[in-house]
């Protein structure tokens, strides 16, 4: 990584509202719609004349740049030992760079962090930069960017990147005026409330089951990201840490809650012995997690329709390497290395919170 950004281009972050063509251009994402009559109206209007349109006008494809605080959420829970994960690493990290800029150069479509003054902030954009700087967006560095759908009022609902949102909200210098950017999926404002909902249910666009698997009314659904408005779901985090152990994250919405539904309901992995609190429990309650997934047929419904193959299940465990190797190695690394682990900075970091 260190290389990396001393080759890069570093550019100063000037965030932009409105996407360049080139920028859109590449992005992945639903056919753009044609602008109603609404939005034609309002771009002949003043600046600042159509604020009462929210983000309606916003195209499929465009990078929409918002404060985080706007955003609805689509799911009820969060695991929240991913967020302990992150809030650890920005606070107790022994990173060159704070990976919080990483992160959000990442989730801003602009790769990672290439530098960061002494004092810089999350929000005083001016204080880091990013590897590609805007307007120089590739496929390859919009693909992580966070995604949401318009909905009825304009109303940006996030359908991916509940727990970096979240993180970013919680950290001191970030907070609901937190401004990033955010990929438009399909922008369906012009449907009724009922037929938004339905849409984005059969799209897969909604997660709206609580940590014991029932179903929530979706007006139920948090009105926003931040650790206060969600559950706590213990099998979304398990399936977090998992990753690249036992399955492969890849584009599918809510992927580690269908592998967290399945722990939780099929009875593949015991996990009552699991101490949250205690690295060597984890670890342990992780392995036998990862490993079921991998033993799980491909074509094995996990969840909702989606088969172990769908879900990224690999095909060997920590993908073929040693216990000591591979991902597996890295998480499990203590606090006191160089390079902790994620599951070290997560307890790391629950060990200060109140009681």
């Amino acid at each position: 990584m260190v290389s990396r950004r001393r080759a890069a281009l570093v550019g100063t972050l000037a965030l932009t509202s409105v996407v360049s063509a080139s920028m859109t251009s590449v992005a992945t994402a639903a056919p753009a719609r044609t602008a109603s009559p609404l939005c034609q109206v309002a771009d002949l209007l003043p600046t600042g004349s159509s604020a009462g349109l929210g983000y309606r006008c916003a195209e499929a494809g465009e990078l929409l740049d918002l404060p985080i605080g706007e955003v609805r959420a689509t799911q009820p829970s969060l695991g929240y030992d991913e967020v302990y994960y992150k809030l650890g690493r920005y606070t107790l990290g022994k990173d060159e760079i704070n990976k919080k800029f990483d992160d959000w150069c990442e989730a801003n479509g602009q790769e990672e962090a290439a530098s960061a003054l002494p004092d810089a902030r999350l929000d005083n954009p001016s204080s880091f930069t990013c590897t590609v700087p805007v307007g120089q967006e590739t496929p390859d560095t919009i693909a992580p960017m966070k995604t949401v759908v318009i909905g009825p009022g304009g109303v940006p609902y996030l359908t991916d990147g509940h727990h970096t949102l979240t993180s970013f909200y919680e950290t001191a210098d970030g907070g609901p005026n937190l401004h990033l950017r955010l990929r438009v999926v399909a922008n369906l404002s012009d449907l009724s409330t009922a037929d938004f909902w339905a849409r984005m249910k059969a799209e897969k666009w909604v997660w709206n089951y609580d940590v014991d698997g029932n179903e929530v009314p979706v007006e139920q659904l948090p009105s926003g990201v931040g650790l206060a408005k969600f559950q706590n779901d213990k099998y979304r985090s398990l399936t977090y840490f998992a990753r690249d152990i036992g399955f492969t994250p890849g584009t599918i919405p809510f992927q580690e809650f269908y592998w967290g539904a399945w722990v939780r309901d099929s009875g593949a992995v015991d996990i009552s012995g699991w101490d949250s609190n205690n690295l060597t429990s984890y670890l342990s309650t992780v392995e036998a997690v990862s490993r079921a997934q991998v033993a799980a047929p491909k074509d094995a419904v996990i969840d909702s329709g989606r088969t172990a193959a769908e879900l990224g299940a690999l095909n060997a465990w920590n993908d073929g390497k040693a216990a000591g190797k591979g991902e597996f190695g890295k998480l499990s690394a203590p606090y006191s290395d160089d390079k902790p682990g994620k599951l070290a900075y997560a307890l790391q970091y629950k060990m200060g919170l109140p009681r």
